[in-house]
């Protein structure tokens, strides 16, 4: 099983927080006491990642809770993998990846969306970024869907 990076956790006890503000800005919901527990013994200890399969249930259930809120797969429909590109161009997954996908863990998955995002060398961080922005997280979603003004939530002039 793959690791939750501390970056995660961060972005899932935000995500909680707004969803769940204190009512008296003292008290946090269970969900984000969950999650705390385990970023704070992740900073006492130093430690980069959480076991997916030792985490506690609450936080666990929390942390998936809000991973379910992120967009799945960063496919936006231009596969390189499958012209014989080891990584996608578009993506920035590697051929392996983009066939697995299905059979990986949400840790792996964000895992993975960590590393493409660091690199930042696929066309979604650059060239197609808007058409990142109106990507579902489906992967390997139909093009058709990224002509200008017909994405689903797209502006029309």
């Amino acid at each position: 099983m793959a690791g939750i990076h501390i970056t995660d956790i961060e972005s899932a006890i935000n995500w909680w927080r707004a969803r769940s503000p204190s009512p008296d800005g003292i008290s946090a919901c269970a969900e984000v006491r969950a999650l705390a527990e385990v970023y704070a013994l992740m900073v006492y200890y130093r430690e980069p990642h959480a076991d997916e399969a030792s985490m506690p249930a609450a936080a666990r259930d929390a942390w998936l809770a809000w991973y379910a809120s992120t967009p799945d797969a960063p496919c936006i429909a231009i596969c390189s993998t499958s012209q014989g590109d080891e990584v996608c161009k578009g993506c920035g997954r590697r051929f392996e990846e983009v066939q697995r996908w299905p059979e990986l863990s949400p840790a792996e998955k964000r895992a993975v969306w960590r590393r493409i995002t660091q690199e930042g060398t696929a066309w979604r961080f650059n060239r197609y970024a808007e058409r990142a922005r109106l990507a579902t997280g489906e992967d390997h979603p139909d093009p058709r869907r990224f002509v200008a003004g017909t994405a689903p939530g797209a502006e029309r002039a």
